[in-house]
């Protein structure tokens, strides 16, 4: 089964977010835009609730946020039931440690899933994805950093990202308005 998510991304310029919608509109499969609001909970866990244009879901992913492969756990449900989760949630003793308001554009490239975002308060990332197994975690690894290669992509280090992360937790409700 393949429950291993391999992924990498970037931050890129609002300019390059263009360019690339561009780029990938014309040289991959369209999959969806869509409109995401999260909410990422205080707990041990990363655990999250998301209401999209198409569903909400629950996800669980494990180890540390911004690691390259993660087991990721997903239940889908109609979206009309968000606030339910919220309830669920809250009820349960969870609090909402932050929220994500983003737009993603999601397109099949070569058999990954390249996303291209943009995350009110926080900016614009190109994320290469691929669900595989743990046998397959190093080669798919290697190959998605080849490919965001092919595209001139400095990869944003870890430390970019935890910091700009952190960021966004201590300020997240200001930035967002």
């Amino acid at each position: 089964m393949n429950s291993i998510e391999v992924e990498v991304r970037s931050f890129i310029s609002e300019d390059q977010y263009h360019k690339f919608l561009d780029f990938f509109n014309k040289n991959a499969k369209f999959l969806k835009e869509d409109d995401q609001e999260t909410h990422y909970f205080d707990g041990k866990e990363d655990l999250r609730i998301q209401k999209n244009n198409y569903f909400s879901k629950i996800w669980l992913k494990s180890g540390k946020i911004h690691d390259e492969a993660r087991e990721e756990i997903e239940l889908r449900f109609p979206k009309e039931d968000f606030e339910k989760l919220q309830r669920l949630f809250s009820r349960l003793g969870y609090n909402v440690k932050i929220k994500w308001f983003r737009k993603r554009h999601d397109f099949d490239w070569d058999g990954m899933t390249v996303s291209l975002d943009y995350t009110k308060g926080y900016g614009h990332i190109i994320e290469l994805e691929k669900l595989c197994s743990e046998a397959e975690k190093e080669a798919t690894l290697k190959m998605i950093k080849g490919k965001l290669a092919e595209l001139n992509i400095k990869i944003s280090s870890r430390e970019e990202f935890d910091n700009k992360f952190k960021h966004y937790e201590q300020n997240w409700q200001t930035l967002i308005k």
